[in-house]
This record gives structure tokens, sequence and C-alpha cells, in this order.
């Protein structure tokens, strides 16, 4: 599932083309997703103006001057793809835009379930939506509905935001006896943080995932804090990880998995030379990785 760098990754992407822009010929080629697109959700956005984008934990959230917000969570194979070239210029063949305006194969035309058209400063682009296993979803919410809704409500601090220090941290572990890969894992403590970068943060900072999390101190605190900001930051840079289906909007792949320490190097040595070998847990039904050298 896309975490929170391929979100952000995906933010990036966007924003040149939906920021400022105007909605116009949206389509909705199925019912639903992994639930129903929102009552007349097409109709609704048609003719809005997109006043910002904005990523929450790994939510995508466009606000529009209709009061409403569209949100969209890319579930595990949810893309986006930007066709410029294609949206301003009709007459152009979808093969002969695609060849000029992406770097890797199309995705399968079966699984575009939405498309947009954002039209700013005289230029229209084509935004799809494709997804496979159709497990994301799209809403329409007003800001109050949204902050108050299941989805929302309760999620903790963004981890590249200033709310996250050392002393969070420790509020959030103290006297708690989860484990550490557990208390990272929690959205209502922090909003974005998935598996893979949970186990690279955790690396980073030297912390065993077992380690509890009512042991943790200031300064253990503080190096954890910093890996997680660093780990995501370095893998934001790097356009996310691609796993498998992910691509960021232009169409291009993440490269940060070819930069992984631990995540997926069950038997490899560790990098810091210690003479390690990455193993391999599971900790709620998710495969942790670790090294049982210097993570202590």
């Amino acid at each position: 599932m896309p975490e929170l760098p391929e979100v952000e990754t995906v933010r990036r992407g966007l924003t040149p083309y939906l920021e400022g822009a105007r909605l116009t010929q949206a389509r909705a080629h199925r019912a639903d997703l992994r639930w129903p697109f929102p009552e007349r959700f097409a109709e609704r956005l048609e003719g809005a103006t997109v006043l910002r984008l904005e990523r929450r934990a790994k939510y995508l959230l466009a606000h529009l001057d209709t009061q409403s917000v569209w949100v969209t969570h890319l579930g595990m194979t949810g893309r986006f793809r930007v066709d410029a070239a294609a949206a301003s210029d009709p007459s152009r063949s979808g093969r002969e835009a695609i060849a000029q305006t992406y770097y890797q194969t199309a995705p399968d035309p079966k699984h575009r379930h939405f498309q947009v058209t954002a039209e700013k400063d005289g230029q229209a682009a084509g935004i799809d939506y494709y997804d496979p296993r159709r497990f994301g979803f799209m809403l329409l919410l007003t800001p109050d509905e949204l902050y108050a809704s299941r989805w929302f409500q309760g999620l903790g601090v963004e981890p590249l935001s200033d709310a996250l220090t050392p002393d969070y941290l420790l509020a959030r572990a103290n006297g708690r006896s989860l484990n550490l890969k557990a208390l990272l894992m929690a959205q209502a403590g922090i909003a974005g943080l998935g598996n893979i970068y949970v186990c690279e943060a955790l690396w980073r900072a030297r912390l065993s995932p077992d380690r509890k999390a009512r042991d943790l101190g200031f300064n253990q605190a503080a190096a954890l804090t910093g890996a997680i900001r660093s780990v995501l930051e370095d893998a934001i840079a790097s356009g996310g990880s691609s796993i498998s289906d992910f691509a960021a909007a232009s169409g291009e792949f993440g490269y940060f998995q070819h930069r992984f320490c631990v995540y997926d190097r069950e038997g490899e040595p560790c990098a810091r030379g210690d003479g390690g070998v990455i193993e391999r847990k599971v900790h709620q039904g998710r495969s942790t990785f670790f090294c049982p050298v210097c993570q202590v």
C-alpha cells in the first residue's frame, strides 16, 4: 500500500495541474471503487476550482471553491496519471501522447475508473485515476464533515511537522507496554507512518522494534524522531518506493526501494557492517525487518 512518501509524491506531481485549475468533464466509469462514489460525484466536481491540494496522513485533499473537499485514498493499487498533451490537443492519439509524456508503460485502460479535465492558464490536463484492485476510494465532504469523519477524526500529528518532537513521542510512550513498532504504526499517534518506513526509521535510530515503549528515553526519542523525519524526506526525494504498483502522477516509478537498509532484506548482512544479519518477525500481522546486533 502506498505510504506517506508515495502519497506526497503524487500530491507534488498533481499540484501544478490541479491547484488553481477549474475542473471540467468529470466522469466516473463505474459506480464504485472500494465504496460507491458520492452521489452525483462527477456532476458536483464539474465547474469547481481547486484552491489547494494537501496531504493528510495517506489522503489527498483537494479543497474546492464550492466549500467541498475532494478526498482520495489510493488504497493498494490506486494511481493518478496526468496527460497534459492529450488534453490540450484532442486530435493526438492516446498512444502518441503517452509516448511523449511518460517514462513508464501506461496502465491498462480497463482499470481507468475516473477521469477529469483540469483547465488552468489556458491549458488543459487530463487526469485519470486507475485502480486495478479497487481498494482506493473517493469522498466529497464539507470541511466540517471531513474532520468529523471516521477517516480523519483522531488522526495523530504529521511526522514531517514541528509537532513531532521527542517530548511528544515520550508522552505517547509513557507507561505503555506495547512495543515501538506498534507505537509508531498507531495512526492516532503519528499519522501516515506505514510499515516500510517504520522499519527503516527504527534501524536508523538503532532501536529494536521489540523494545517496550515505556523504556524509551529522551535521547532515544530524539534519535527516533530525527530518523522518522530523515527517512521520509529521503524517500520523498527519491519519488517514494515502487514495490509493486506505485507510480507517480508523471508515470515514473519511485526509487527509494533501492536504498532500503532493512525492509525486505531478510538474510542479508546489515548495511552498518556490524556482523548482523537482517531478520524478519511478524508484528500485528505485518512483517518487521531489523538487525539484531545494532538495534537494541
